[in-house]
């Protein structure tokens, strides 16, 4: 006996659901996906990087989102919800209602145990098809630990990685830098097991 296939959405109908729906779910070929819940780790870090790169942007013309702005990836039809996203200039949607972006400058995720897998490969893959994206980022909320995918001129990425406290996430793309401690306010690390002596 076979499985009933599910039916299959079209982007208006996702848009529509979602739109009046209680929790948040991604789109991606047809189908709908609901969103897990975040830890207290990942809510602050999001916090701290919205605050921080706010009174950054004051006087200019970048706008920070943090994770209740959709984006649209064209090449490939994926419908998803970055954790924070950055457009400088003019901000693109996709219709009147404003809630879903279409050309983002930066995309920043903050890696969960759940979802690293999926942000790590297929979501990144997919976001670098975005004619606009300058620069892709992954946190750790584990560790210390940012990386900086930034798009050369020749539309290679470049990988940059910050691992000490006393380091900065720099984007050079919108020409700000946070520091790694204000990154990681209020969040308590676990200690690195030690070694035993031979």
């Amino acid at each position: 006996m076979s499985a009933v296939p599910k039916a299959q959405l079209t982007e208006a109908e996702y848009l529509d659901k979602e739109r009046k729906a209680e929790f948040k779910s991604e789109f991606y070929k047809g189908q709908m996906f609901a969103m897990s819940g975040a830890s207290r780790e990942h809510i602050l870090i999001a916090g701290n990087l919205v605050g921080e790169l706010r009174t950054q942007f004051k006087g200019r013309c970048c706008e920070v989102y943090s994770n209740d702005m959709r984006v649209r990836i064209p090449a490939t039809g994926l419908y998803t919800y970055p954790d924070v996203v950055i457009v400088c200039g003019e901000p693109e949607f996709i219709d009147a209602e404003v809630d879903t972006l279409l050309n983002p400058t930066v995309l920043i995720e903050i890696l969960s145990p759940s979802t690293e897998s999926y942000d790590r490969g297929t979501k990144a893959t997919q976001y670098r098809r975005i004619p606009s994206l300058r620069e892709h980022v992954l946190i750790s909320q584990e560790r210390p630990h940012v990386e900086v995918l930034s798009r050369q001129e020749d539309g290679n990425w470049l990988l940059l990685e910050a691992s000490d406290l006393d380091q900065a996430m720099t984007l050079l793309s919108v020409s700000v830098s946070v520091p790694m401690r204000e990154i990681y306010d209020r969040i308590t690390f676990e200690a690195a097991p030690a070694t035993e002596s031979a």
